[in-house]
């Protein structure tokens, strides 16, 4: 049996939402942000050393990182959401199954704390010095960085149904956490490709038996 140890609107909803798409048995053991700090539980750290959702157990196994969760899953269950090794899909499936985490998770953090800096409680005299800050970092890397990833992206979905082929795989499974997060704090309207693929797997029956099962799932606040 697998557990997935489930921290409340995180990374962990897609591997939730993977498990759903499998259609295999699973236990879901849920932990709740701090209130204040937004930080995990503290008994994550019962489950794996840094802390951190998702994380599952399976044959006596503890794996931890989505990409490699996200991996070990479809492999584990006949390569199901996934492109035959031999087809010219499968080396598009492996590069967006990784950059996920690798490419557009770091801008995505930044945008979410440089969000939080700008509307965060401070002094009036420390607004204007909290306001250069942050539009130095994103003029000088983030927003041009942004603008690179999503504008691939959106090319990336003009060639077929879904990111690596006409089947959905692990990989847009992946991508749906970037690309809910900029959908929450980016201009979306730019990328219209981006906004039907969120509307086509908002409405597929797995993800919102995931979204049932795991509680509210509000990315970039």
């Amino acid at each position: 049996m697998i557990t997935l140890h489930h921290l409340e609107n995180s990374r962990s909803q897609r591997v939730l939402w993977l498990l759903e798409e499998l259609g295999v048995d699973y236990d879901i053991k849920i932990y709740k942000r701090d209130k204040k700090t937004s930080l995990a539980p503290a008994a994550l750290k019962k489950v794996h050393p840094t802390g951190k959702s998702p994380v599952i157990e399976h044959g006596g196994n503890v794996i931890a990182e989505t990409g490699a969760i996200l991996e070990y899953l479809v492999e584990h269950h006949g390569g199901a959401l996934a492109p035959d090794r031999a087809s010219p899909d499968y080396l598009r499936y492996k590069y967006w199954i990784h950059a996920a985490e690798g490419s557009y998770a770091g801008p995505m953090v930044l945008m979410l704390m440089l969000n939080r800096m700008e509307s965060a409680p401070m002094p009036f005299f420390a607004k204007p010095i909290a306001r250069r800050l942050t539009k130095g970092v994103r003029d000088g890397y983030l927003d041009h960085t942004l603008k690179a990833l999503f504008d691939n992206l959106h090319d990336e979905l003009g060639r077929s149904d879904w990111l690596a082929g006409n089947e959905i795989t692990a990989a847009d499974i992946a991508m749906s956490f970037p690309m809910e997060g900029f959908a929450a704090r980016g201009d979306i309207k730019r990328y219209p490709r981006i906004r039907a693929f969120l509307d086509k797997i908002h409405a597929r029956p797995a993800y919102l038996r995931a979204v049932e099962r795991g509680g509210p799932y509000a990315l970039m606040t």
